[in-house]
Protein backbone atom coordinates (compact mmCIF):
# COMPACT_ATOMS: atom_id res chain seq x y z
CA UNK A 1 0.00 0.00 0.00
CA UNK A 2 1.07 3.57 -1.26
CA UNK A 3 0.79 5.88 1.13
CA UNK A 4 1.14 9.95 0.36
CA UNK A 5 2.05 12.64 2.68
CA UNK A 6 2.10 16.28 2.15
CA UNK A 7 3.09 18.78 3.97
CA UNK A 8 4.52 22.84 3.71
CA UNK A 9 1.04 24.66 3.86
CA UNK A 10 -0.01 27.24 6.41
CA UNK A 11 -0.84 31.25 6.37
CA UNK A 12 0.80 33.46 3.95
CA UNK A 13 0.25 37.08 2.74
CA UNK A 14 -0.15 37.92 -0.59
CA UNK A 15 2.21 38.12 -2.52
CA UNK A 16 4.59 35.40 -1.01
CA UNK A 17 6.21 32.19 -1.77
CA UNK A 18 5.61 29.11 -0.20
CA UNK A 19 6.53 25.22 -0.74
CA UNK A 20 4.76 22.04 -0.39
CA UNK A 21 6.68 19.04 -0.46
CA UNK A 22 5.09 15.34 -0.71
CA UNK A 23 6.87 12.18 0.12
CA UNK A 24 5.65 8.47 -0.27
CA UNK A 25 6.12 5.47 1.70
CA UNK A 26 5.66 1.74 0.08
CA UNK A 27 6.87 3.01 -2.80
CA UNK A 28 9.27 5.62 -4.55
CA UNK A 29 7.96 8.74 -5.83
CA UNK A 30 10.22 8.03 -9.03
CA UNK A 31 8.25 5.37 -10.40
CA UNK A 32 4.64 7.28 -10.47
CA UNK A 33 3.36 9.93 -12.29
CA UNK A 34 2.54 12.90 -9.52
CA UNK A 35 0.62 15.35 -9.40
CA UNK A 36 -0.41 18.56 -7.32
CA UNK A 37 -4.41 19.51 -6.86
CA UNK A 38 -6.63 22.13 -4.95
CA UNK A 39 -9.75 22.32 -3.69
CA UNK A 40 -11.56 24.88 -1.58
CA UNK A 41 -15.25 24.04 0.21
CA UNK A 42 -17.25 24.97 -2.98
CA UNK A 43 -15.54 23.81 -6.19
CA UNK A 44 -14.20 20.52 -7.59
CA UNK A 45 -10.98 19.39 -6.76
CA UNK A 46 -8.43 21.83 -9.77
CA UNK A 47 -5.74 20.29 -11.29
CA UNK A 48 -2.65 22.68 -10.54
CA UNK A 49 0.84 20.71 -11.58
CA UNK A 50 1.92 17.25 -12.40
CA UNK A 51 5.34 15.69 -13.07
CA UNK A 52 6.04 12.97 -15.32
CA UNK A 53 8.02 9.49 -14.04
CA UNK A 54 9.69 8.77 -16.81
CA UNK A 55 10.83 12.02 -19.19
CA UNK A 56 10.25 14.60 -15.79
CA UNK A 57 7.79 16.60 -17.95
CA UNK A 58 5.89 19.17 -16.77
CA UNK A 59 2.74 20.45 -16.84
CA UNK A 60 0.63 23.68 -15.25
CA UNK A 61 -2.72 24.88 -15.22
CA UNK A 62 -2.90 28.34 -17.05
CA UNK A 63 -3.61 30.27 -13.82
CA UNK A 64 -0.34 28.94 -12.12
CA UNK A 65 2.25 29.38 -14.90
CA UNK A 66 5.02 30.92 -14.10
CA UNK A 67 4.02 31.13 -10.54
CA UNK A 68 4.41 27.56 -9.27
CA UNK A 69 6.75 25.06 -9.79
CA UNK A 70 7.02 20.91 -9.78
CA UNK A 71 9.81 19.24 -9.05
CA UNK A 72 11.32 15.92 -7.75
CA UNK A 73 14.29 15.12 -5.93
CA UNK A 74 14.26 11.28 -6.21
CA UNK A 75 17.53 11.23 -3.96
CA UNK A 76 14.54 12.53 -0.96
CA UNK A 77 11.75 11.11 -2.55
CA UNK A 78 9.81 14.01 -2.14
CA UNK A 79 8.20 15.84 -4.78
CA UNK A 80 7.61 19.51 -4.81
CA UNK A 81 5.28 22.45 -5.39
CA UNK A 82 7.22 25.98 -5.29
CA UNK A 83 4.39 28.50 -5.48
CA UNK A 84 5.26 32.42 -6.00
CA UNK A 85 3.08 35.81 -6.03
CA UNK A 86 0.50 33.79 -4.15
CA UNK A 87 -2.88 35.29 -4.17
CA UNK A 88 -5.76 34.91 -1.93
CA UNK A 89 -8.22 33.35 -4.12
CA UNK A 90 -5.53 30.46 -4.39
CA UNK A 91 -6.93 29.72 -0.65
CA UNK A 92 -7.50 25.55 -1.06
CA UNK A 93 -6.54 22.29 0.19
CA UNK A 94 -3.54 21.40 -1.45
CA UNK A 95 -2.83 18.06 -2.66
CA UNK A 96 -0.40 15.45 -3.92
CA UNK A 97 -1.40 12.18 -5.44
CA UNK A 98 0.14 9.73 -7.15
CA UNK A 99 -0.33 7.85 -10.36
CA UNK A 100 0.50 5.57 -13.42
CA UNK A 101 -0.88 7.98 -15.99
CA UNK A 102 0.20 11.62 -16.31
CA UNK A 103 -2.61 13.70 -16.17
CA UNK A 104 -4.49 16.48 -15.52
CA UNK A 105 -7.65 14.27 -14.71
CA UNK A 106 -7.73 13.64 -10.77
CA UNK A 107 -9.96 10.43 -11.33
CA UNK A 108 -5.82 9.59 -13.32
CA UNK A 109 -4.53 9.18 -10.02
CA UNK A 110 -4.52 6.00 -7.27
CA UNK A 111 -3.34 7.55 -4.51
CA UNK A 112 -3.96 10.70 -2.56
CA UNK A 113 -2.53 12.33 0.57
CA UNK A 114 -4.64 13.85 3.10
CA UNK A 115 -4.32 17.47 2.04
CA UNK A 116 -2.39 20.45 3.32
CA UNK A 117 -4.19 23.68 4.19
CA UNK A 118 -2.73 27.18 2.20
CA UNK A 119 -4.02 30.25 3.18
CA UNK A 120 -3.27 32.91 1.57
CA UNK A 121 -4.54 36.50 3.02
CA UNK A 122 -4.90 39.76 1.59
Amino acid sequence: QVQVVESGGGLVQAGDSLTLSCTTSGRPVSIYDMGWFRQTPRKERDFVAAIQRSSQNTYYADSVKGRFTISRDTAKNTVFLQMSSLKPEETAVYYCAAGREYSIGPSRYDYWGQGTQVTVSS
